[in-house]
Formats: C-alpha cells, structure tokens, sequence
C-alpha cells in the first residue's frame, strides 16, 4: 500500500503534466551539460562557470582575511575619523582571533592589528592626501586623538553585554 503522501504528490505531478505546466521549461529538450568524466562536483562547476556563484564565499575565512588586510590602506582612506581606524583594527582583528580559535591547526596565518598602528597609519594616509580630497569630521564628532573606552577584561571576551 503506498504512502497517502506518495499517492497525493505523485497525482499532483500527474495532473500538471496532463495541464501542460511542464511543456516550456528553460532547457526543455536541450542535453545537459555534463563532464565526460565522473565528477561528483560537476554541478557547482557549472555554477561557478556560469558567475552564479560568488568566487570569494567559497575561500577559507583566514584568505579573505589576509586580502582584507592587504586592501587596509584602501579601508582606512574611506574612515571619517581615526576612532573608525581604531574600531575597525579592533573588529579586524576580533575576527582574525575568532579564526584561529575555530582553525587551531591551520598553517596560514592573517595577521592581527593594533589599534594604534592603524590610527598611526590612518594619520599618515590622511596627511599624504591631497588638498581637499580629505573630509574633515563634523564638528560634533570626537576628537581625533581620542582615547579609546576601556577594554573588555579577558573572561568576558566571549560574553555580550
């Protein structure tokens, strides 16, 4: 005896071929496109080939780390204010650390990053611009050579709040 599930999607499907729901399907009556050898992965390929798949997202976190950290003078130049060069070194490297905790073993490294040499390098950046390619903050924004707040103690890195 078949499944009352089977037998009512099985009818369902039945009664859209009777309609003609399937007749002008993209691809309908075109071969499909398959390796000459057997390859198990042949339809992520074709995806990819295509562009329908982002190149990026399928590189381990620690490269796009490192080529996060190769375009750093490209990040820092769009940061308003050296408190945002501080802040994103901080997360930058919050993520870096949360790889090799999850990757103990790994053999490729990222580099972490102090906020201080990135407010350091955002100044440098900042002083090498030209003349009125640089945006000055708005008055009501800190002060560029502000401290940051006090630092999380160590057993509550892993705890919000």
């Amino acid at each position: 005896m078949m499944d009352p599930d089977v037998a009512r999607v099985e009818s369902a499907i039945e009664a859209a071929v009777r309609r003609g729901d399937f007749d002008d399907l993209p691809g309908a009556g075109k071969p499909l496109d398959l390796p000459a050898s057997h390859d198990p992965d042949w339809w992520i390929n074709q995806r990819i080939a295509s562009g329908e798949v982002d190149r990026q997202a399928l590189l381990p976190v620690v490269v796009l780390l490192r080529k996060e950290y190769e375009r750093r003078d490209e990040t820092l130049v769009a940061l308003p204010h050296e408190r945002a060069a501080r802040e994103y070194a901080e997360d930058f490297s919050e993520r870096v650390h949360q790889d090799r905790r999850a990757n103990p073993f790994q053999t490729m490294l990222a580099p972490a990053w102090a906020a201080d040499d990135a407010a350091r390098r955002w100044r440098e950046l900042r002083d090498a611009a030209p003349a009125g390619e640089v945006e000055e903050p708005p008055t009501n924004a800190p002060a560029a050579k502000e401290q940051p707040g006090p630092r999380r103690r160590w057993w509550r890195l892993g705890r919000r709040g």
